[in-house]
């Protein structure tokens, strides 16, 4: 767990917004056709966000890099889900250190 990564990347508030919105995808991906355990398909970030789709790609591959989500790829989408693992061991170490 690299802590400045996850902190980079939760310093901007659509990267914030997308860990909301994957934290009940139910809640707001009910309309993605592929089954919403196999993750959020980037082009649902794009459709809820109106933002263009390079903008999306950066936003969650800084989100990947700093490893609070996951990819699977099927064909040529790739699907993401919260690292809740990585999420929980970040959040207990900042209740330990601040």
């Amino acid at each position: 767990m690299d802590k400045t990564e996850i902190l980079k990347a939760l310093s901007h508030p659509v990267r914030v917004e997308f860990l909301e919105w994957m934290r009940q995808p139910q809640a707001h991906f009910s309309s993605q056709a592929h089954p919403l355990d196999m993750g959020i398909c980037a082009n649902q970030f794009e459709k809820r966000c109106g933002l263009s789709q390079s903008t999306v790609s950066a936003h969650l591959s800084t989100l990947e890099k700093a490893g609070l989500v996951t990819t699977t790829r099927v064909g040529q989408w790739t699907f993401y889900q919260r690292d809740e693992e990585t999420i929980r061991r970040f959040l207990s170490h900042l209740g330990e250190t601040l």
